[in-house]
């Protein structure tokens, strides 16, 4: 099918409304028999399909770039790199948005990108490969070449530095303008959590992609190459156990997700079975498992007056006036995976005065969370606007912060909320 120009004028809806419950729910999602196709839907049912195909099947190419990038981490003290904002950026991040930009660009070239990074950063910084090598290229562009080169569809022609440079900024700021009418195009964190990325195996980043057609949001794709079933645990995981997750949603058709597996050592693959996933079903607040933002505790959240918290589930066995934290790492589409898979059933971020909220970070989350059954607002209740930001489409402004949960909680939270904080 063919996606109207982003100019395409229609009403715009805002995204909140939940979904309806589905009739039966258990604390974890449920293990469904498997489906062995492409999508775990037919195309007749789903209006975006060829977009989704698109999105699982590059968003996988990401994945296992991240893995690759990583792998030559362990020896390379180049590939760390740090922006002027001091949050670590990797190879891999730029190589992730060249690599999508690219092959979106291929697919739907009407449709733009709204995502996290710009060259900018590459172009200014002409680090060599190593003091007292060979010197006179930019040696983090290449790099970043180099990643992408063996990862994109077959191309008339190689791909150089300058192609790379001008698909990550297709995706910058700037490089479209919109208005106040509805608008479609795609939404991507290239890393979510690049923390996570730097700290080890065991640490949770994703890619994330969501398609947003005339203002609302269609589709969605999260990839976290290091998911686990047991990052609940406290104890040291498994390492028999392979990691990695791709999780999907389309606007009625649910949200499904299904494993990567390792293939001759060398780089991720997904498995074909989808499983269909739902939020958990606890309705009891002291019940509930928490997420929150890895640069917040749990004292600056109003319903800390409430409750107090604690990392060990033992800690809070009968108790009622304390709450679980999972430790879910960094960035935050993975504490949106959580609440969307049944493994967390709140997560909750607080708004501050001096920090932006981008878009990326959140909208590909949003649909995960509503086709599982659960529900995403503001404090105020109020669904989040991704047309807030007029012009670029880039920033939100949720009044007080966000909250994610499984639909069950979220009136009993918002009215908590409400009663213990001032919301400006």
């Amino acid at each position: 099918m063919t996606l109207l120009h982003p100019s395409s004028r229609l009403p715009v809806r805002r995204f909140g409304a939940p979904l309806p419950s589905p009739s039966s729910r258990a604390l974890s999602p449920p293990a469904l028999s498997l489906i062995r196709s492409c999508l775990p839907f037919p195309p007749e049912k789903a209006r975006f399909h060829r977009e989704l195909e698109a999105a699982v099947d590059v968003v996988e190419r990401a994945c296992r770039l991240c893995v690759d990038v990583k792998k030559s981490l362990l020896s390379s003290d180049g590939r760390i790199l740090e922006k002027n904002d001091r949050t670590p950026v990797t190879i891999a991040d730029f190589g992730v948005q060249a690599l999508i930009s690219l092959e979106l660009k291929r697919l739907f070239p009407s449709i733009p990108l709204v995502a996290e990074e710009d060259s900018g950063f590459l172009r200014s910084n002409p680090v060599n490969a190593q003091s007292g090598g060979v010197h006179g290229g930019n040696f983090l562009v290449d790099s970043v070449l180099s990643a992408v080169a063996d990862k994109t569809s077959s191309v008339d022609e190689p791909l150089t530095s300058d192609d790379v440079l001008e698909a990550i900024d297709r995706g910058g700021k700037h490089a479209v303008s919109f208005d106040a009418e509805p608008s479609t195009y795609w939404v991507l964190d290239p890393i979510d959590g690049t923390r996570g990325f730097l700290k080890g195996s065991d640490a949770l980043y994703v890619v994330g992609l969501a398609l947003v057609v005339k203002g609302e949001i269609a589709i969605g794709v999260m990839g976290c190459p290091n998911w686990k079933e047991d990052n609940l645990s406290t104890k040291k995981s498994d390492d028999n156990i392979r990691p990695g997750v791709i999780m999907i949603a389309h606007s009625g058709c649910g949200t499904w997700t299904k494993g990567f597996s390792d293939v001759m050592g060398n780089y991720k693959r997904i498995q074909d079975g989808w499983r269909r996933c739902f939020v958990d079903s606890c309705w009891l607040v002291h019940e509930a498992c928490f997420c929150i933002p890895d640069s917040q505790t749990w004292d600056f959240m109003p319903l800390s007056v409430l409750f107090s918290s604690s990392v060990d589930y033992g800690d809070i066995r009968d108790d009622k006036q304390k709450v679980l934290l999972l430790p879910t790492c960094c960035g935050s589409l993975c504490k949106y995976l959580m609440v969307a898979s049944g493994r967390a059933s709140v997560f909750i971020l607080r708004a501050r005065a001096q920090t932006v909220i981008k878009v990326w970070d959140h909208a590909v989350g949003v649909i995960c969370v509503h086709e599982a059954g659960g529900q995403v607002t503001d404090w105020n209740g109020s669904a989040l606007d991704l047309a807030a930001d007029q012009v670029d489409r880039r920033i939100i402004f949720p009044s007080g912060g966000v909250l994610v949960t499984n639909g069950a909680l979220h009136k009993q939270l918002l009215e908590m909320i409400s009663s213990n904080s001032s919301i400006a």
